[in-house]
């Protein structure tokens, strides 16, 4: 089991309500890592579709084009979860997670690496960086997913964030099929996915821990995984926007 930190707990809405009696934290652990695997996107269909390499181009860049709209609003969601932290070490650590986005003076984040990465499959900057090509169903996700944050208790805005339990799977696998299924995309443009690896098996790591050890009774432990359902609708919600989702008035608009 992951070793929680010590110290005392943020405030916690579920706290006072213990109606059932909680389960140990090993199975806690369990029930956590099987609702992110079996909720978790990379069993969406166009995800599945990416990586069995049936995507057109256009596809693609539609969807690193929304997805931006996702990776931008990391690191506001980030600096709303960090205000709720009770201990400076917390704090400290979770502002890692806004600079590996923002990047700090000298060195680029994932923001950029992921503009590199349109760049890379041929978009142009400066159209990514306007969101104009923004879908609505994608705005409206990402925002929802900002605004749950801005709006939950610590616990369970630091519970949302353990879909990156499965990240780096994810990106591993994008590693290993975008080569041989889009070699027209350049290697740099891979940056991202490559550093999002070692990053999101430590971020999950550590959130897992401060969940486990926040959430001491059932009801705490059933508000953590419902807000980590969340979340997985979220993920699920764009790629659902990006498959199917139009803009009104558009050409391709269905009824």
């Amino acid at each position: 089991m992951t070793t929680a930190p010590a110290g005392p707990r943020p405030d916690i809405a579920h706290s006072t309500r213990p109606d059932h009696a909680p389960l140990p934290p090993n199975a806690f652990e369990s029930e956590l890592r099987e609702l992110a695997q079996s909720r978790y996107h990379d069993k969406h269909s166009f995800n599945v579709r990416m990586h069995r390499g049936d995507l057109s181009p256009a596809e693609l860049r539609t969807w690193v084009t929304n997805r931006f709209h996702y990776q931008r609003s990391i690191p506001v969601k980030d600096a709303l979860i960090l205000a709720k932290l009770p201990e400076p070490d917390m704090r400290r650590s979770w502002l890692r997670r806004i600079q590996d986005h923002d990047g700090i003076a000298g060195h680029e984040g994932g923001i950029e690496r992921w503009l590199r990465l349109g760049e890379a499959v041929g978009l142009c900057r400066a159209d990514l960086e306007s969101g104009r090509n923004v879908l609505p169903g994608v705005r409206f996700a990402v925002d929802g997913y900002v605004n749950f944050c801005r709006l939950s208790p610590a616990l369970e805005a630091v519970a949302s964030s353990l879909t990156e339990l499965c990240a780096p799977n994810i990106m591993m696998t994008r590693l290993e099929t975008f080569p041989v299924h889009y070699p027209w995309i350049e290697e740099s443009g891979l940056a991202y996915f490559r550093r999002r690896v070692t990053q999101g098996r430590r971020d999950g790591a550590e959130a897992l821990a401060w969940v486990i050890d926040w959430a001491r009774t059932r009801d705490e432990q059933l508000a953590a995984l419902s807000a980590l359902s969340f979340k997985c609708d979220v993920l699920w919600c764009l790629l659902d926007a990006v498959e199917h989702g139009g803009r009104p008035g558009a050409p391709d608009d269905r009824p």
